[in-house]
């Protein structure tokens, strides 16, 4: 069984009958909507057209919001219905970085998220959905798409019907039926300053002149629904703290190779710990409702890597705790030896967040997992490298060899970072990699955050590697201010990127 619907714009009247019926029904906050009208305006004056279409949740047969979601409180319910339990949520928001549609929003009353659930408690006394029900056209069927005598399969079965973004492989049940295909395909119309009749929360995406994507220079989005982007500055920082803590880790087992020896010895340990504390401190304030951390121990969902990327914080952080009581009761054979497993839970700490972000199917600049793994890797090293690097000179440790890790580091990560300038696969890939270098790295500036972010990284690379070289005096001084300026390079890319992926419209 598939509960689904069926939306015939043959018919629609632009009426918002749907939209209203829907807000009154489930209490649906003012500036949100769990289903709503799009007007797209095609052609020139005075031969233009305005369409209408109705965009939801599609209730996916594969959704991504259930599999990201780290506390279950989305569910695939027997009947096909994506319901959502309001009290479980803890408000990650991770849920709406997964669906592809834009079909979720945040309560900013409750803190939790919130969607279209097909009117489930409608549903359960054998009535129709409040938006079916109040529709003067008729143009929203619903039903049992898996039952073939029904009349939404029948609908649905027509040639011309057509989901939403199929590429996205989620099975979606909402189909469409006499849509412009301009109005179904998210950033393909140009989009105005002001809407018809609303202020726009964002402003519209500021591609450059030149784009790799299509765009239909005679359609334009004259009314949509805004949408916030979700994951901010605190993520950007957590991806910063997480790479100086797995970097620590990574290079523990050499250290003291490296020299770090007597005092020393504890640094590659008390770096990751702290670091560890400091990621955990904010992704727990990410959250907007933190007091509600804790189940992700008491109803965890083990298909997020939200959850599984917890369990490897834990575990790092654990051994990471046991290696320094360890060097406290002088065991200096087993710390030395926990040091090489703890490495590998180092790179688990660093190369999870690919993973995760791959559960971000809405967010098609994410989805390069293996080149992001990569990645990720590499500014870990970039990061622990720069962090350990005052102690080495501080105890006359191998600097050399530091500040080596650390500037060949810092130029792979330059690399890896043009690449993603290079055209993607996807429409929604595009769209965000062509604004990676418009993302400013302060409000109102004219200075670009990926750019500032590089040179701010080759920059502290460049001076550390040149201050161990030569000698220069006050070395462990010169190079932790070089660190701090490379973790803030780090910190504007991580700006670009996560932000840029936010900005194109999903409906």
């Amino acid at each position: 069984m598939q509960y689904g619907f069926v939306l015939d714009h043959r018919k629609c009247i632009g009426c918002h009958a749907c939209t209203t019926a829907c807000k009154s029904e489930n209490d649906v906050p003012v500036g949100d909507f769990r289903t709503w009208v799009k007007y797209t305006e095609i052609g020139t004056f005075p031969q233009v057209k305005r369409h209408f279409t109705v965009l939801r949740c599609n209730h996916c047969t594969s959704a991504p919001c259930v599999s990201i979601c780290p506390v279950t409180a989305l569910d695939k319910r027997d009947d096909g219905i994506v319901d959502l339990d309001k009290d479980a949520c803890i408000g990650c928001k991770a849920c709406m970085q997964a669906c592809p549609y834009d079909a979720i929003y945040l309560n900013e009353d409750t803190g939790g998220a919130e969607k279209c659930h097909y009117c489930a408690h409608r549903v359960e006394q054998n009535l129709k959905p409040a938006c079916v029900v109040v529709c003067p056209e008729e143009a929203i069927v619903a039903g049992d798409l898996h039952d073939e005598n029904s009349e939404i399969a029948q609908l649905a079965a027509m040639q011309q019907s057509v989901v939403r973004r199929p590429e996205q492989n989620t099975g979606p049940n909402v189909h469409y039926l006499g849509t412009d295909p301009v109005s179904l395909h998210p950033g393909r119309a140009r989009e105005p300053d002001t809407y018809l009749w609303s202020e726009r929360r964002l402003p519209p995406p500021d591609y450059p002149d030149v784009v790799g994507f299509d765009v239909e220079p005679e359609a334009r989005t004259v009314l949509d629904v805004n949408h916030k982007v979700h994951w901010g500055p605190k993520v950007s920082a957590y991806l910063v703290t997480k790479g100086i803590a797995a970097g620590a880790g990574l290079i523990a087992p050499f250290s003291v190779a490296l020299g770090f020896v007597g005092g020393a010895v504890w640094a590659p340990e008390l770096f990751a710990l702290i670091f560890t504390a400091l990621t955990t401190v904010l992704l727990v304030a990410d959250l907007r409702r933190p007091s509600k951390f804790f189940r992700l121990l008491t109803r965890p969902n083990t298909t997020s890597w939200l959850v599984k990327g917890g369990w490897v914080l834990m575990g790092y952080s654990g051994v990471t705790t046991v290696i320094l009581i360890a060097r406290f009761f002088e065991a200096h054979a087993l710390a030395d030896g926990l040091r090489y497993p703890n490495a590998f839970l180092g790179l688990m700490t660093a190369i999870y967040t690919a993973f995760l972000f791959a559960q971000c199917e809405g967010r098609d600049l994410w989805q390069n997992t293996g080149r992001l793994t990569v990645h990720l890797t590499v500014q870990a090293l970039m990061c622990g490298s720069l962090a350990l690097l005052p102690i080495a000179c501080a105890v006359g440790g191998d600097a050399g060899l530091l500040a080596l890790i650390a500037l060949l580091a810092t130029g792979v990560h330059v690399v890896l970072s043009w690449l993603e300038l290079i055209p993607h696969g996807t429409e929604n890939s595009k769209q965000a990699a062509s604004l990676l270098l418009r993302i400013p790295w302060t409000k109102d500036s004219s200075l670009g955050a990926f750019q500032i972010g590089l040179v701010g990284s080759v920059l502290a690379s460049l001076v550390a590697f040149t201050v161990v070289v030569t000698g220069a005096p006050a070395a462990s001084l010169l190079t932790s201010v070089v660190a701090a300026i490379g973790f803030l390079g780090l910190f504007f890319y991580e700006q670009a990127f996560v932000r840029a992926a936010q900005i194109p419209p999903l409906s």
